[in-house]
């Protein structure tokens, strides 16, 4: 009994399991080789509504909470990480482009997000900053009723892949900080847009890589929220992100123990199933425990922000807690396996794609100093 998920969130979490196993799940190891995002596993899972599921329905969603987002999410990421990418980005650039666009823009967009047929990423990160990221240096100009964008953005996820992509930029002074800050949502075919490609650790089939801008104009109608402003306003949308990356990575912690605990409890070793020594089955038993309960603050997460009700330091403790305790859990089952687990095979390749998350979307510093400043108030935990 989840007091989280009621009966027709849980028949949706189904659903989508036996959708995942079935059809995501099978191509896992191939698409980490390629390096290639499947568009029509994309558009098959757009056709059943398993994208941006909380739009509205008339933007192309199914009008849901945020909880059942969560939970299509987790399963997705069950099957593959990489692919449960298709899931973050949407649900985190829609409710962008939903909150801050002009509606005739970005309706367009959103339906296409919702269908599978757009991948929309988030262009934040810059080279001289990764957590500062109220010191960007990407330069927006206005001309006429046009913006101009001169700049690099690096470690974006699915920058050589995605079609559409939110640019955070410096309208204002170096010296504003995030006072100076503008959101645009840019198309990637735009002439002067230029992309390279990351050989990463992990999270392989959507890939990361950079944004190059070269006097890319851009519509004064795709700015999202206010001139200056757009730092803050855009960034609250990433308390829903954040949570969603905590089930992302623990739904991986979790189908990883399920067969840890399979495994050893059938692998016989001096006479007896290994989970009969302690040594094997305590470390998968506190695990567990740590992975139920964040899965739970998670679920906690978006359950608050259903109801509109505070809930920055809980999205700030899914996004620090849930990628170390996935990475520990994953990596414990991968030594019960043995050399089998350390073979090239879905538990290793699980341990490289769960490992980004500690680095991107926020560190679990940054995230920690939110924290404090919820609870402290911000003049008491300076940067």
């Amino acid at each position: 009994m989840n007091p989280y998920i009621d009966e027709d969130v849980q028949a949706l979490a189904q659903h989508t399991r036996r959708y995942a196993q079935e059809r995501i799940a099978p191509g896992f190891l191939e698409r980490d080789h390629t390096r290639v995002l499947d568009r029509g596993l994309m558009r098959e899972m757009g056709g059943m509504g398993l994208i941006a599921p909380e739009l509205p329905e008339a933007l192309g969603g199914q009008g849901t909470g945020r909880v059942a987002a969560g939970v299509i999410h987790e399963e997705i990421a069950r099957a593959d990480l990489s692919m449960s990418y298709v899931n973050l980005l949407g649900s985190l650039n829609a409710q962008i482009l939903c909150a801050h666009g002009a509606p005739e823009v970005v309706a367009p967009w959103l339906r296409g997000i919702a269908a599978g047929e757009l991948l929309c990423a988030i262009a934040l990160t810059e080279p001289r900053g990764g957590s500062d990221a109220g010191s960007l240096r990407l330069r927006i100009e206005r001309v006429g009723e046009h913006y101009v964008l001169n700049g690099e953005k690096t470690s974006i996820s699915a920058a050589d892949q995605a079609d559409l992509a939110v640019v955070f930029g410096r309208t204002g002074t170096v010296a504003s900080g995030a006072r100076g800050i503008t959101a645009l949502a840019v198309p990637l075919d735009a002439p002067g847009i230029t992309r390279t490609r990351f050989d990463c650790h992990g999270q392989r089939a959507i890939g990361r890589g950079s944004l190059f801008f070269e006097n890319v104009r851009v519509p004064l109608a795709h700015r999202l929220g206010e001139e200056d402003q757009g730092f803050a306003q855009v960034m609250q949308g990433f308390d829903f992100s954040r949570a969603l990356i905590g089930l992302q990575v623990l739904a991986v912690a979790r189908v990883a123990l399920e067969e840890s605990w399979a495994y050893a409890a059938q692998r016989q070793a001096f006479g007896r199933p290994l989970s009969a020594f302690q040594g094997v089955s305590h470390p998968l038993a506190d695990l567990d425990t740590q992975v139920c309960a964040a899965r739970l603050l998670c679920l906690q997460t978006l359950w608050l922000k259903d109801r509109g009700a505070p809930h920055t330091a809980e999205a700030a403790m899914c996004k620090w807690w849930a990628p170390r305790l996935a990475y520990d859990t994953v990596h414990q089952c991968l030594l019960t396996f043995g050399h089998g687990g350390y073979d090239h095979g879905p538990m290793e390749q699980r341990l490289r794609d769960v490992l980004g998350f500690q680095i991107g979307d926020g560190t679990a510093q940054i995230m920690k100093t939110i924290i404090g400043r919820d609870r402290a108030g911000r003049e008491a935990v300076p940067v």
